[in-house]
């Protein structure tokens, strides 16, 4: 079922950011179970920095890793469906890809500890995430509120 053209362009930016946030995260979800995309799909652990899959060659994944991509993208959907709920998720979730960035900077990549896992392009790619969404969130917000002034 489709979202006539009227509903969509009632959206609000900051809603249509998370709306796109979500179709994205849920995309990297499934591309992360995707042989061939995902490099060396055959050592894909549960949840394991000796976990040897890389999305793209690049990033590092697990079972677990694209499991919380598929979350993270369903609720981006989700809770796109009001401006504060996209707001919500864009500020909260880009501050949680902060912590994550601050979590695999701290823990060795070849730690236990790194049960996620997470590799070096992992981490700044989540801190390009967290000040992404971040700033969509507030930069967003603000245009809506100007725009309900007039």
């Amino acid at each position: 079922m489709s979202t006539p053209a009227s509903h969509r362009a009632d959206r609000a930016p900051v809603q249509q950011a998370a709306l796109l946030a979500g179709l994205v995260f849920l995309v990297v979800g499934v591309l992360g179970f995707v042989p061939g995309v995902t490099t060396d799909y055959g050592s894909l652990e549960f949840a394991s920095h000796e976990s040897g899959a890389e999305l793209f060659g690049l990033f590092q994944v697990s079972i677990l890793h694209n499991l919380v991509h598929l979350i993270y993208g369903l609720a981006g959907l989700m809770l796109a469906g009001t401006a504060a709920g996209a707001y919500s998720f864009l500020l909260v979730g880009g501050a949680v890809y902060l912590l994550l960035w601050v979590y695999g900077l701290s823990v060795g990549h070849d730690s236990d500890a790194n049960f996620v896992p997470l590799n070096s392009a992992d981490d700044w790619l989540h801190f390009t995430l967290g000040i992404a969404m971040i700033g969509l969130a507030l930069a967003l917000s603000r245009r809506d509120t100007r725009t309900d002034a007039r």
